[in-house]
């Protein structure tokens, strides 16, 4: 099968900044059956011509008048099943030893993106890697990813990693909304508006989730991994390191 995937990234501010306002950088990942990308781009146009929102759409801009038109965006993810599919990894800034990573904060940056997408890439497969446009001190970062990615999915076919701004792509729109849902309660932000919150529980409830929090390795449709830099992680059945290899 051939898939594309769209990543985001939400707080990358956290391994620089001298205040964090938060605990957890989150990076994640929209998989979605490259055959089915018309289809999710024309759903999308539909549902913004009925509740007459346009712009680029993100976890920040919802609002009252626009609470409907994000609540349906999760019941769309809900009806492809598993041809559209959300993984993302929290990494706890207090506890990364920039040492492990050359002292280099970038580096280690893309080492948690390896593991993002490293282990939902199976064998046989084809895909096609869409990054929200970021400036690196090193251009050779995405070309370096792909080389990791390829080296130890060997059987697996990564076409290409390729870096495009957010506003002109909007499935990397779509997971930036899914990645502040998941931040929101992971990082317990307290003064969430209530059309926010009102987003939040329509995704746990569409889900069937108790609540917002580490899955099994083998959750296939909504997958969060927050990694525990102890080497163990809240993944009950996964203890990888958070390292490329």
């Amino acid at each position: 099968m051939e898939f594309d995937i769209y990543c985001d990234e939400t707080l990358p501010d956290l391994f620089t900044s001298r205040r964090p306002h938060a605990r957890y950088l989150m990076i994640g990942g929209l998989w979605l059956l490259t055959k089915r990308r018309q289809e999710a781009k024309d759903k999308i146009t539909a549902l913004r011509q009925r509740h007459a929102v346009w712009g680029e759409m993100k976890w920040t801009k919802i609002s009252p008048s626009k609470q409907a038109f994000y609540e349906d965006l999760i019941d769309l993810f809900i009806s492809f099943d598993l041809d559209m599919r959300f993984r993302c990894i929290a990494v706890d800034h207090q506890h990364v030893d920039f040492g492990r990573h050359e002292n280099d904060k970038e580096l280690g940056f893309y080492k948690f993106y390896y593991q993002l997408l490293h282990h939902w890439i199976e064998d046989t497969h084809q895909y096609h890697i869409f990054c929200d446009l970021k400036t690196n001190r090193d251009p050779k970062r995405l070309h370096q990813l792909k080389y990791y990615l390829c080296t130890n999915n060997p059987l697996a076919t990564i076409t290409d990693i390729q870096s495009l701004p957010s506003p002109e792509v909007v499935l990397i729109q779509l997971c930036d909304v899914f990645l502040g849902i998941v931040s929101n309660r992971i990082n317990e932000v307290p003064s969430t508006s209530q059309a926010k919150k009102a987003v939040v529980q329509r995704f746990i409830q569409r889900l069937n989730l108790k609540n917002i929090e580490p899955t099994q390795k083998t959750e296939k449709k909504f997958n969060l991994f927050k990694i525990r830099l102890d080497n163990k992680t809240d993944n009950e059945h996964d203890n990888d390191r958070a390292t490329i290899s």
